[in-house]
């Protein structure tokens, strides 16, 4: 939501202005931010919850956050500094082709890490809960190796 209002800012009533500001910049990487973590987050706890993340998870990760830095200095090189359109006292922001194509390219990574992240757990996850089901099948009962202790009087 947080992205769509950053997008299209006469949603929440704003009069839209010409170009895109800093704020919009801001709420669309804050929002997609937000949307791939919540993804990663969602992915591990319903799938992969007492699972141990494997390498190619952890590249997974690793891509979505860095697609989404990558995304943030690409959204804000003219106020950082390293831009093509250094802002100066007299102009406003200028968010050009390169900017939209360097964060589009970057929420592109950044979810191209999250489908790394379902897809490289897949297999491990899917044989977890067999051996646990078998187990429970065999009739294996964990209580029945309990040794009894004999207890002394008069010691």
């Amino acid at each position: 939501m947080i992205c769509l209002m950053g997008l299209f800012p006469g949603v929440t009533g704003a009069v839209p202005t010409a170009g895109i500001g800093l704020v919009q910049v801001t709420m669309v990487i804050a929002g997609y931010s937000l949307l791939i973590l919540g993804a990663m987050v969602y992915i591990k706890y319903t799938f992969y919850l007492e699972v141990p993340a494997t390498l190619s998870q952890q590249v997974g990760i690793r891509l979505a956050l860095t697609g989404l830095l990558f995304a943030a200095l690409a959204g804000l090189a003219d106020i950082l500094g390293f831009g093509s359109h250094i802002r100066d006292d007299a102009g406003d922001i200028f968010f050009g082709q390169l900017q939209m194509i360097g964060i589009l390219a970057s929420f592109g990574l950044s979810s191209l890490g999250v489908l790394v992240y379902v897809l490289a757990g897949a297999r491990l996850a899917r044989h977890a809960p067999v051996e646990a089901l078998s187990e429970t099948i065999a009739g294996v009962d964990d209580t029945s190796e309990i040794p009894l202790v004999e207890v002394q009087k008069g010691s």
